[in-house]
Protein backbone atom coordinates (compact mmCIF):
# COMPACT_ATOMS: atom_id res chain seq x y z
CA UNK A 1 0.00 0.00 0.00
CA UNK A 2 2.88 2.06 0.36
CA UNK A 3 3.16 2.49 -3.10
CA UNK A 4 -0.47 3.59 -3.74
CA UNK A 5 -0.42 7.17 -5.36
CA UNK A 6 -3.43 8.85 -2.54
CA UNK A 7 -4.63 12.44 -2.41
CA UNK A 8 -6.69 14.01 -0.09
CA UNK A 9 -8.82 17.09 0.41
CA UNK A 10 -6.23 19.58 2.58
CA UNK A 11 -9.16 20.69 5.21
CA UNK A 12 -9.94 20.28 8.95
CA UNK A 13 -12.47 17.89 7.81
CA UNK A 14 -10.71 15.29 6.17
CA UNK A 15 -8.48 14.93 9.23
CA UNK A 16 -10.00 12.04 10.71
CA UNK A 17 -10.36 10.00 7.54
CA UNK A 18 -6.95 9.83 7.01
CA UNK A 19 -4.66 10.45 9.75
CA UNK A 20 -2.44 7.49 10.54
CA UNK A 21 -2.13 6.10 7.16
CA UNK A 22 1.22 4.90 6.46
CA UNK A 23 2.64 5.73 3.34
CA UNK A 24 3.00 9.43 1.62
CA UNK A 25 -0.14 11.44 0.99
CA UNK A 26 -0.97 14.38 -1.42
CA UNK A 27 -2.83 17.07 -0.09
CA UNK A 28 -4.74 19.68 -2.24
CA UNK A 29 -7.58 21.56 -2.74
CA UNK A 30 -11.08 19.97 -4.39
CA UNK A 31 -11.37 21.50 -7.81
CA UNK A 32 -7.42 20.54 -8.16
CA UNK A 33 -7.76 16.75 -6.39
CA UNK A 34 -10.48 16.10 -8.83
CA UNK A 35 -8.30 16.89 -11.85
CA UNK A 36 -5.51 14.92 -10.52
CA UNK A 37 -7.66 11.63 -10.19
CA UNK A 38 -9.70 11.99 -13.23
CA UNK A 39 -6.20 12.19 -15.28
CA UNK A 40 -4.76 9.15 -13.28
CA UNK A 41 -1.88 11.25 -11.76
CA UNK A 42 -3.48 9.04 -8.10
CA UNK A 43 -4.68 6.16 -7.72
CA UNK A 44 -7.24 6.86 -4.94
CA UNK A 45 -8.58 10.17 -3.40
CA UNK A 46 -10.83 11.86 -0.85
CA UNK A 47 -12.03 13.90 -2.81
CA UNK A 48 -15.43 15.93 -4.37
CA UNK A 49 -18.69 13.90 -4.70
CA UNK A 50 -19.58 15.64 -7.94
CA UNK A 51 -16.45 14.09 -9.31
CA UNK A 52 -17.87 10.69 -9.07
CA UNK A 53 -21.49 12.05 -10.33
CA UNK A 54 -20.22 13.77 -13.54
CA UNK A 55 -17.20 10.83 -13.60
CA UNK A 56 -18.97 7.38 -12.35
CA UNK A 57 -16.22 5.06 -13.26
CA UNK A 58 -14.76 4.49 -9.57
CA UNK A 59 -15.11 2.30 -6.94
CA UNK A 60 -16.31 3.92 -3.73
CA UNK A 61 -14.91 3.11 -0.19
CA UNK A 62 -18.23 1.98 1.56
CA UNK A 63 -19.13 3.31 5.35
CA UNK A 64 -16.81 6.25 4.74
CA UNK A 65 -17.92 9.80 3.61
CA UNK A 66 -17.20 13.56 4.83
CA UNK A 67 -21.38 14.43 5.32
CA UNK A 68 -23.41 16.67 7.51
CA UNK A 69 -27.03 15.95 8.44
CA UNK A 70 -27.54 19.79 8.88
CA UNK A 71 -25.73 22.84 9.39
CA UNK A 72 -22.28 21.95 8.05
CA UNK A 73 -20.71 25.18 9.35
CA UNK A 74 -17.74 25.21 6.83
CA UNK A 75 -19.69 25.75 3.22
CA UNK A 76 -21.52 28.51 3.68
CA UNK A 77 -22.44 32.24 1.61
CA UNK A 78 -21.13 34.58 3.84
CA UNK A 79 -23.18 37.79 2.89
CA UNK A 80 -24.97 40.98 4.33
CA UNK A 81 -28.59 41.59 4.17
CA UNK A 82 -31.44 39.12 3.07
CA UNK A 83 -30.23 36.09 1.32
CA UNK A 84 -33.17 36.83 -1.12
CA UNK A 85 -31.84 40.66 -2.40
CA UNK A 86 -28.32 39.34 -3.45
CA UNK A 87 -27.72 39.91 -7.07
CA UNK A 88 -24.26 38.33 -7.13
CA UNK A 89 -22.25 35.48 -5.35
CA UNK A 90 -18.42 35.49 -5.89
CA UNK A 91 -17.46 31.32 -6.06
CA UNK A 92 -14.39 29.83 -4.54
CA UNK A 93 -12.17 28.91 -6.81
CA UNK A 94 -11.44 25.77 -5.37
CA UNK A 95 -14.70 24.30 -4.76
CA UNK A 96 -16.75 21.43 -7.06
CA UNK A 97 -19.56 19.98 -5.14
CA UNK A 98 -20.40 23.22 -3.00
CA UNK A 99 -20.50 25.45 -6.26
CA UNK A 100 -23.10 22.87 -7.68
CA UNK A 101 -24.81 22.56 -4.38
CA UNK A 102 -25.33 26.14 -4.06
CA UNK A 103 -26.67 26.14 -8.12
CA UNK A 104 -29.60 23.26 -6.78
CA UNK A 105 -30.13 25.65 -3.70
CA UNK A 106 -30.41 28.42 -5.64
CA UNK A 107 -32.38 26.83 -8.26
CA UNK A 108 -35.19 24.73 -5.68
CA UNK A 109 -35.66 28.64 -3.67
CA UNK A 110 -35.96 30.26 -7.03
CA UNK A 111 -33.33 32.72 -6.50
CA UNK A 112 -31.28 33.84 -9.63
CA UNK A 113 -27.85 35.68 -7.98
CA UNK A 114 -24.82 35.72 -10.74
CA UNK A 115 -22.38 33.25 -9.83
CA UNK A 116 -18.97 34.79 -10.62
CA UNK A 117 -15.85 33.13 -10.69
CA UNK A 118 -13.96 36.48 -9.35
CA UNK A 119 -15.48 39.91 -8.17
CA UNK A 120 -13.28 43.05 -8.88
CA UNK A 121 -15.29 44.72 -6.30
CA UNK A 122 -16.40 43.39 -2.67
CA UNK A 123 -19.47 41.18 -3.98
CA UNK A 124 -22.57 40.96 -2.03
CA UNK A 125 -22.13 37.07 -1.05
CA UNK A 126 -18.97 34.99 -1.27
CA UNK A 127 -19.14 31.19 -1.16
CA UNK A 128 -16.89 30.26 1.27
CA UNK A 129 -15.68 26.02 1.68
CA UNK A 130 -13.43 24.41 3.84
CA UNK A 131 -11.03 26.05 6.46
CA UNK A 132 -11.20 29.14 4.40
CA UNK A 133 -14.89 29.32 5.76
CA UNK A 134 -13.88 28.83 9.41
CA UNK A 135 -11.48 31.37 9.28
CA UNK A 136 -13.57 33.87 7.68
CA UNK A 137 -15.72 32.98 10.16
CA UNK A 138 -13.79 33.16 12.91
CA UNK A 139 -12.40 36.37 11.59
CA UNK A 140 -15.78 38.23 10.72
CA UNK A 141 -17.99 36.63 12.96
CA UNK A 142 -21.21 38.51 13.32
CA UNK A 143 -20.09 41.11 11.25
CA UNK A 144 -21.86 38.72 8.01
CA UNK A 145 -24.54 36.83 7.86
CA UNK A 146 -23.71 33.06 6.97
CA UNK A 147 -25.53 30.88 4.44
CA UNK A 148 -24.89 27.02 5.60
CA UNK A 149 -25.42 25.08 2.59
CA UNK A 150 -25.57 22.38 4.87
CA UNK A 151 -28.25 23.81 6.65
CA UNK A 152 -30.35 24.63 3.66
CA UNK A 153 -30.19 21.04 2.26
CA UNK A 154 -31.42 19.42 4.97
CA UNK A 155 -34.71 21.87 5.41
CA UNK A 156 -35.04 21.76 1.89
CA UNK A 157 -34.68 17.71 0.86
CA UNK A 158 -34.28 16.24 4.53
CA UNK A 159 -31.92 13.80 3.96
CA UNK A 160 -27.65 13.80 4.82
CA UNK A 161 -25.71 15.66 1.98
CA UNK A 162 -22.58 14.23 1.05
CA UNK A 163 -19.35 16.68 0.41
CA UNK A 164 -16.53 14.18 0.20
CA UNK A 165 -16.10 10.64 -0.74
CA UNK A 166 -12.93 8.06 -1.09
CA UNK A 167 -12.72 7.29 -5.02
CA UNK A 168 -10.78 4.82 -6.05
CA UNK A 169 -9.42 4.49 -9.84
CA UNK A 170 -11.09 1.03 -11.46
CA UNK A 171 -7.09 0.17 -12.46
CA UNK A 172 -6.33 -0.23 -9.45
CA UNK A 173 -5.91 -3.86 -7.71
CA UNK A 174 -7.00 -5.27 -4.16
CA UNK A 175 -9.28 -2.15 -3.53
CA UNK A 176 -11.20 -4.16 -0.85
CA UNK A 177 -7.59 -4.38 1.63
CA UNK A 178 -7.38 -0.81 0.74
CA UNK A 179 -11.13 0.06 1.54
CA UNK A 180 -10.46 -2.20 4.93
CA UNK A 181 -7.55 -0.05 6.05
CA UNK A 182 -9.45 3.34 5.28
CA UNK A 183 -12.23 1.98 7.50
CA UNK A 184 -10.29 0.84 9.81
CA UNK A 185 -8.50 4.60 10.12
CA UNK A 186 -12.08 5.87 10.26
CA UNK A 187 -13.22 3.65 13.03
CA UNK A 188 -9.68 4.31 15.16
CA UNK A 189 -9.92 8.21 14.68
CA UNK A 190 -13.39 9.03 15.32
CA UNK A 191 -13.36 6.66 18.50
CA UNK A 192 -10.16 9.04 19.65
CA UNK A 193 -10.92 12.55 18.10
CA UNK A 194 -8.52 13.64 20.85
CA UNK A 195 -5.42 11.91 19.92
CA UNK A 196 -6.16 13.37 16.00
CA UNK A 197 -7.23 17.05 17.98
CA UNK A 198 -3.94 16.74 19.48
CA UNK A 199 -2.34 17.07 15.75
CA UNK A 200 -3.68 19.99 14.99
CA UNK A 201 -2.04 23.52 14.62
CA UNK A 202 -3.95 25.80 13.44
CA UNK A 203 -7.70 25.36 15.01
CA UNK A 204 -8.66 25.52 18.68
CA UNK A 205 -8.99 22.09 19.88
CA UNK A 206 -12.69 22.94 22.03
CA UNK A 207 -13.83 24.20 18.03
CA UNK A 208 -12.11 20.89 16.47
CA UNK A 209 -14.79 18.71 18.91
CA UNK A 210 -17.51 20.87 18.37
CA UNK A 211 -17.08 20.40 14.28
CA UNK A 212 -16.54 16.52 13.85
CA UNK A 213 -19.17 15.74 16.45
CA UNK A 214 -22.20 18.23 15.94
CA UNK A 215 -21.64 19.49 12.66
CA UNK A 216 -19.76 16.78 10.56
CA UNK A 217 -20.65 12.71 9.55
CA UNK A 218 -18.02 10.44 8.75
CA UNK A 219 -20.36 7.75 7.97
CA UNK A 220 -22.06 6.44 4.06
CA UNK A 221 -25.00 4.87 4.29
CA UNK A 222 -28.37 4.48 3.31
CA UNK A 223 -29.10 7.87 4.25
CA UNK A 224 -26.32 9.53 2.56
CA UNK A 225 -26.71 7.25 -0.76
CA UNK A 226 -30.41 8.49 -1.42
CA UNK A 227 -29.13 12.13 -0.45
CA UNK A 228 -26.57 11.50 -2.96
CA UNK A 229 -28.93 10.48 -5.45
CA UNK A 230 -31.52 13.54 -4.54
CA UNK A 231 -28.57 15.45 -5.48
CA UNK A 232 -27.67 13.66 -8.75
CA UNK A 233 -31.15 14.20 -9.76
CA UNK A 234 -30.98 18.17 -8.91
CA UNK A 235 -27.67 18.61 -10.94
CA UNK A 236 -29.27 16.83 -13.66
CA UNK A 237 -32.92 18.75 -13.67
CA UNK A 238 -29.95 21.88 -14.41
CA UNK A 239 -28.09 20.20 -17.00
CA UNK A 240 -24.53 20.11 -15.17
CA UNK A 241 -24.33 16.01 -15.15
CA UNK A 242 -26.26 13.68 -17.68
CA UNK A 243 -29.71 12.28 -16.06
CA UNK A 244 -29.26 8.69 -15.05
CA UNK A 245 -29.76 6.78 -11.70
CA UNK A 246 -26.52 6.17 -9.79
CA UNK A 247 -24.64 2.52 -9.72
CA UNK A 248 -22.43 2.36 -6.72
CA UNK A 249 -19.94 0.10 -7.02
CA UNK A 250 -18.52 0.10 -3.18
CA UNK A 251 -15.76 -1.91 -2.06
Amino acid sequence: MNSLRVGCVKYLNARLLIYGWPGHVEFDHPGALCRRLARGDVDLALVSSFEFLRNPIYRIVDGVSISSDGPVYSVIVAHRGEISNIEEIELDPAAETSVNLLRCLLAELNLTPCLVRSSTLSPPGRLLIGDQAIQFRQKHGEKFHYWDLGEQWKRIVDLPFVYALWLVRPEVGDAKSIADQLRAIRGRNVANIDNVIAQEKEFDPAFCRRYYRQNLRFSFGKGEERGLQTFADLCAKLGLIPKRELKLELV
